[in-house]
Protein backbone atom coordinates (compact mmCIF):
# COMPACT_ATOMS: atom_id res chain seq x y z
CA UNK A 1 0.00 0.00 0.00
CA UNK A 2 1.31 3.51 -0.74
CA UNK A 3 0.83 7.04 0.29
CA UNK A 4 -1.22 9.59 -1.74
CA UNK A 5 0.96 10.82 -4.33
CA UNK A 6 0.50 12.80 -7.60
CA UNK A 7 2.80 13.02 -11.44
CA UNK A 8 3.28 16.51 -12.20
CA UNK A 9 1.22 17.25 -15.50
CA UNK A 10 2.10 19.97 -18.15
CA UNK A 11 -1.49 21.25 -18.44
CA UNK A 12 -3.34 24.17 -17.56
CA UNK A 13 -5.53 23.71 -14.44
CA UNK A 14 -9.19 23.22 -15.78
CA UNK A 15 -10.48 24.89 -13.00
CA UNK A 16 -10.80 28.06 -10.96
CA UNK A 17 -12.17 29.40 -7.77
CA UNK A 18 -13.79 32.72 -7.58
CA UNK A 19 -13.98 34.12 -4.28
CA UNK A 20 -17.37 35.66 -3.19
CA UNK A 21 -17.27 38.64 -0.62
CA UNK A 22 -19.36 37.92 2.62
CA UNK A 23 -21.78 40.88 2.35
CA UNK A 24 -23.15 39.32 -1.10
CA UNK A 25 -23.71 35.63 -0.27
CA UNK A 26 -25.18 33.29 -2.57
CA UNK A 27 -28.26 31.16 -1.21
CA UNK A 28 -29.05 27.60 -2.55
CA UNK A 29 -31.55 28.31 -4.68
CA UNK A 30 -29.61 31.39 -6.01
CA UNK A 31 -26.60 28.87 -6.45
CA UNK A 32 -29.04 26.43 -8.52
CA UNK A 33 -30.38 29.18 -10.98
CA UNK A 34 -26.43 30.60 -11.43
CA UNK A 35 -25.96 26.56 -12.62
CA UNK A 36 -28.76 26.49 -15.08
CA UNK A 37 -27.50 29.61 -16.82
CA UNK A 38 -24.39 28.23 -17.07
CA UNK A 39 -25.25 24.80 -18.13
CA UNK A 40 -21.89 24.82 -20.22
CA UNK A 41 -19.79 24.90 -17.04
CA UNK A 42 -19.38 22.45 -14.51
CA UNK A 43 -19.71 24.92 -11.16
CA UNK A 44 -18.99 23.52 -7.25
CA UNK A 45 -18.89 25.45 -4.27
CA UNK A 46 -16.86 25.00 -1.38
CA UNK A 47 -17.45 24.86 2.50
CA UNK A 48 -16.34 28.69 2.19
CA UNK A 49 -18.63 29.45 -0.22
CA UNK A 50 -16.51 29.98 -2.76
CA UNK A 51 -17.65 29.13 -6.31
CA UNK A 52 -15.29 26.54 -8.30
CA UNK A 53 -16.03 26.62 -11.99
CA UNK A 54 -14.63 24.08 -13.84
CA UNK A 55 -14.50 23.54 -18.20
CA UNK A 56 -16.00 20.72 -19.75
CA UNK A 57 -14.01 17.59 -19.96
CA UNK A 58 -12.72 16.54 -23.34
CA UNK A 59 -13.91 14.16 -25.58
CA UNK A 60 -11.89 11.02 -24.37
CA UNK A 61 -12.68 11.56 -20.74
CA UNK A 62 -16.34 11.88 -20.89
CA UNK A 63 -16.43 8.61 -23.26
CA UNK A 64 -14.53 6.83 -20.23
CA UNK A 65 -17.15 8.56 -17.56
CA UNK A 66 -19.74 7.57 -19.97
CA UNK A 67 -18.68 4.06 -19.84
CA UNK A 68 -17.86 3.98 -16.02
CA UNK A 69 -22.26 5.24 -15.52
CA UNK A 70 -23.42 2.65 -17.98
CA UNK A 71 -21.97 -0.36 -15.94
CA UNK A 72 -23.23 1.48 -12.76
CA UNK A 73 -26.41 2.35 -14.15
CA UNK A 74 -27.02 -1.59 -15.55
CA UNK A 75 -25.98 -3.31 -12.34
CA UNK A 76 -28.22 -0.75 -10.36
CA UNK A 77 -30.99 -1.67 -12.82
CA UNK A 78 -30.59 -5.46 -12.11
CA UNK A 79 -30.88 -5.15 -8.50
CA UNK A 80 -32.78 -2.21 -8.19
CA UNK A 81 -31.67 -0.34 -5.01
CA UNK A 82 -30.73 2.98 -5.77
CA UNK A 83 -30.66 5.56 -8.11
CA UNK A 84 -27.45 6.84 -10.36
CA UNK A 85 -26.65 10.13 -11.03
CA UNK A 86 -23.88 11.33 -13.18
CA UNK A 87 -21.50 14.47 -13.08
CA UNK A 88 -24.87 17.11 -14.20
CA UNK A 89 -26.55 16.13 -10.65
CA UNK A 90 -25.32 18.65 -7.80
CA UNK A 91 -25.58 16.96 -4.04
CA UNK A 92 -25.90 19.45 -0.91
CA UNK A 93 -23.12 18.02 2.27
CA UNK A 94 -23.14 18.58 5.52
CA UNK A 95 -20.70 21.34 5.34
CA UNK A 96 -22.46 23.42 2.92
CA UNK A 97 -20.15 22.74 -0.11
CA UNK A 98 -22.18 21.41 -3.30
CA UNK A 99 -20.29 18.92 -5.14
CA UNK A 100 -20.87 17.09 -8.57
CA UNK A 101 -18.80 13.80 -8.85
CA UNK A 102 -18.57 12.31 -12.17
CA UNK A 103 -20.75 9.31 -10.59
CA UNK A 104 -22.29 8.69 -7.69
CA UNK A 105 -25.17 6.27 -6.27
CA UNK A 106 -27.21 6.46 -3.56
CA UNK A 107 -29.30 3.69 -1.85
CA UNK A 108 -33.20 3.73 -2.35
CA UNK A 109 -34.73 4.75 0.94
CA UNK A 110 -32.55 7.47 1.09
CA UNK A 111 -33.18 8.88 -2.14
CA UNK A 112 -36.86 8.17 -1.19
CA UNK A 113 -36.68 10.03 2.14
CA UNK A 114 -36.11 13.30 0.87
CA UNK A 115 -39.01 15.65 -0.51
CA UNK A 116 -39.06 15.99 -4.48
CA UNK A 117 -38.13 19.97 -4.24
CA UNK A 118 -35.15 18.91 -2.57
CA UNK A 119 -34.30 15.58 -5.49
CA UNK A 120 -34.90 18.59 -8.03
CA UNK A 121 -32.35 20.67 -6.80
CA UNK A 122 -29.16 20.28 -5.43
CA UNK A 123 -30.01 17.55 -3.22
CA UNK A 124 -28.93 17.81 0.28
CA UNK A 125 -27.73 14.23 0.65
CA UNK A 126 -23.79 12.65 0.35
CA UNK A 127 -24.11 9.40 -1.95
CA UNK A 128 -23.37 5.95 -0.43
CA UNK A 129 -20.62 5.83 -3.05
CA UNK A 130 -18.60 8.44 -5.15
CA UNK A 131 -16.46 8.09 -8.38
CA UNK A 132 -14.05 10.90 -9.72
CA UNK A 133 -12.14 10.02 -12.95
CA UNK A 134 -9.52 12.35 -13.13
CA UNK A 135 -9.01 13.85 -16.35
CA UNK A 136 -4.97 14.89 -17.95
CA UNK A 137 -5.81 18.11 -16.81
CA UNK A 138 -7.66 17.85 -13.51
CA UNK A 139 -5.01 18.41 -10.21
CA UNK A 140 -4.60 15.05 -8.14
CA UNK A 141 -4.56 16.79 -4.97
CA UNK A 142 -7.60 18.60 -5.92
CA UNK A 143 -9.70 15.02 -6.38
CA UNK A 144 -8.07 13.84 -3.38
CA UNK A 145 -9.04 16.71 -1.04
CA UNK A 146 -12.31 15.89 -2.88
CA UNK A 147 -12.76 12.55 -2.02
CA UNK A 148 -11.52 13.07 1.72
CA UNK A 149 -14.27 15.65 1.98
CA UNK A 150 -17.08 13.16 0.90
CA UNK A 151 -15.01 10.39 3.25
CA UNK A 152 -15.71 12.66 6.26
CA UNK A 153 -19.88 12.90 5.28
CA UNK A 154 -22.74 11.04 6.61
CA UNK A 155 -23.96 8.44 4.90
CA UNK A 156 -21.05 8.09 2.48
CA UNK A 157 -20.13 4.61 2.43
CA UNK A 158 -17.21 3.91 -0.83
CA UNK A 159 -15.35 6.44 -3.22
CA UNK A 160 -12.99 5.58 -5.81
CA UNK A 161 -10.52 7.90 -7.33
CA UNK A 162 -9.41 6.57 -10.90
CA UNK A 163 -6.19 8.21 -12.38
CA UNK A 164 -5.87 7.49 -15.44
CA UNK A 165 -2.26 9.00 -16.42
CA UNK A 166 -0.70 6.79 -13.68
CA UNK A 167 -3.48 3.63 -13.62
CA UNK A 168 -3.86 4.00 -10.04
CA UNK A 169 -7.40 4.06 -8.26
CA UNK A 170 -7.71 4.96 -4.68
CA UNK A 171 -10.19 3.56 -2.30
CA UNK A 172 -12.05 5.89 0.11
CA UNK A 173 -14.01 4.12 2.76
CA UNK A 174 -15.43 5.67 6.12
CA UNK A 175 -12.65 6.21 8.86
CA UNK A 176 -10.22 3.94 7.14
CA UNK A 177 -6.77 5.11 5.52
CA UNK A 178 -7.15 5.46 1.45
CA UNK A 179 -6.31 2.37 -0.41
CA UNK A 180 -4.05 2.53 -3.60
CA UNK A 181 -4.02 -0.33 -6.05
CA UNK A 182 -1.83 -0.41 -9.48
CA UNK A 183 -3.12 -1.08 -12.48
CA UNK A 184 -6.12 -2.67 -11.59
CA UNK A 185 -7.75 -4.56 -14.03
CA UNK A 186 -11.09 -3.76 -12.10
CA UNK A 187 -13.03 -2.90 -8.67
CA UNK A 188 -15.32 -4.72 -6.31
CA UNK A 189 -18.12 -2.78 -4.86
CA UNK A 190 -18.77 -5.32 -2.18
CA UNK A 191 -20.39 -4.91 -0.03
CA UNK A 192 -21.90 -1.35 -0.35
CA UNK A 193 -22.72 -2.48 -3.90
CA UNK A 194 -23.22 -6.35 -3.75
CA UNK A 195 -21.90 -8.06 -6.87
CA UNK A 196 -21.31 -4.82 -8.45
CA UNK A 197 -17.51 -4.89 -10.42
CA UNK A 198 -16.11 -2.29 -12.68
CA UNK A 199 -14.38 -3.33 -15.33
CA UNK A 200 -11.65 -1.26 -16.08
CA UNK A 201 -10.16 -2.34 -18.72
CA UNK A 202 -11.98 0.63 -21.03
CA UNK A 203 -11.04 3.16 -18.52
CA UNK A 204 -7.40 2.91 -18.12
Amino acid sequence: MQSERSTPRAIAPAAFTVHLPPSLPMTDEQFFEFCQVNRDLRIEQNADGDLVIMSPVGSGTGNREAGIIGQLYVWNEQTGQGVVFSSSAGFKLSTGAKRSPDAAWIRLDRWNALTPEQQEQFAPICPDVVIELRSPSDSLETLQAKMREYQQEPGFQLGWLLDRGDRRAYLYRPSESVQILENPDSLSGDPVLPGFRLDLSKVW
